[in-house]
Formats: structure tokens, C-alpha cells, sequence
């Protein structure tokens, strides 16, 4: 395997997690948690965004230096890339800012009212959570659907 082919398989495989752990835990786990009581779904909540951010914290800086590498390893840098190609570079940062955004704001007030026992702003920063993964998970599904387009 060639440098360029593992930077592709560790870009791919990157997005994959991250664009798929937003769309399961969108369209699939959160559905399923109306059977908990709702103290049961916060705590649940709780744990999962613990571990999926953990993850995403590895996966994001592998998804943008294999997609730089890509850019200047494959592409000879940004003047020699596709229109694609300088759309998904913005689409990632985008993408990267509001997790960071996630992470430092509504997340942390969550994990703190969850310590606290205050169940109303833990919920209401779960929503915030929620609204800024699906304006992420829009974001990356769309970047998908470009690459396939020409990136």
C-alpha cells in the first residue's frame, strides 16, 4: 500500500466513524431511549456522548491530516484540487469547529448539571447537543456525497 492509499483508507475510514456515529446516535439511539424513564435516557445520554466524543477527539485530527496529505500528497496542493476538494477542506473545519463548540459549551454544562442532579439543564443541553450534531451530521453527509462528485 502506498502513502497515498493509507492516507485515503485513514480519511475514509475516519469519516465513515464520524459521520455514522452522528447518524446512529441521531436516527437510531435516540428514538430507542423513549422507552427510559427521562432521568434514565440523560444518564444514558450521558455516557454516550463520553464515549463518541472521546472517540471523535482521535478520529477528527486523523480525518484532517489525512485529508491534508491527501490535498498536497495527491493533489500537489490546493491549486492543482478539484472544486470538490476545496469544499470538503472547508466543509472538515466546519465540521471540526462546531464539535469543538459542542465539546467546550453545551457539553461540559451538560456533564456538570449531571453532576449537580439538575436534570432540566442536563436536558436542555442534551438538546443543544442534539441540534448542533444534526447540523453536523447534515454537513457530513453532504461532504460524502461530494467526494463522490469529484473530490
Amino acid at each position: 500500500m502506498t502513502l497515498l492509499g493509507a492516507m485515503k483508507a485513514l480519511h475514509l475510514l475516519g469519516a465513515a466513524i464520524w459521520v455514522g456515529g452522528m447518524f446512529f446516535a441521531l436516527l437510531v439511539l435516540r428514538p430507542s431511549l423513549a422507552v427510559l424513564e427521562p432521568a434514565q435516557r440523560l444518564v444514558l445520554h450521558g455516557q454516550v456522548f463520553r464515549r463518541f466524543f472521546r472517540m471523535i477527539w482521535h478520529v477528527m485530527p486523523i480525518v484532517l491530516v489525512s485529508g491534508y496529505a491527501l490535498l498536497f500528497i495527491g493533489f500537489g496542493g490546493f491549486r492543482g484540487a478539484h472544486w470538490t476538494v476545496h469544499v470538503m477542506h472547508l466543509a472538515g473545519l466546519v465540521m471540526a469547529a462546531v464539535f469543538v463548540a459542542i465539546f467546550v459549551g453545551p457539553w461540559r454544562r451538560m456533564q456538570g448539571a449531571l453532576a449537580d442532579g439538575d436534570g432540566m439543564a442536563a436536558a436542555a443541553n442534551g438538546e443543544r447537543i442534539r441540534m448542533l450534531i444534526a447540523a453536523n451530521l447534515v454537513i457530513g453527509l453532504a461532504t460524502v456525497a461530494l467526494a463522490a462528485l469529484g473530490g
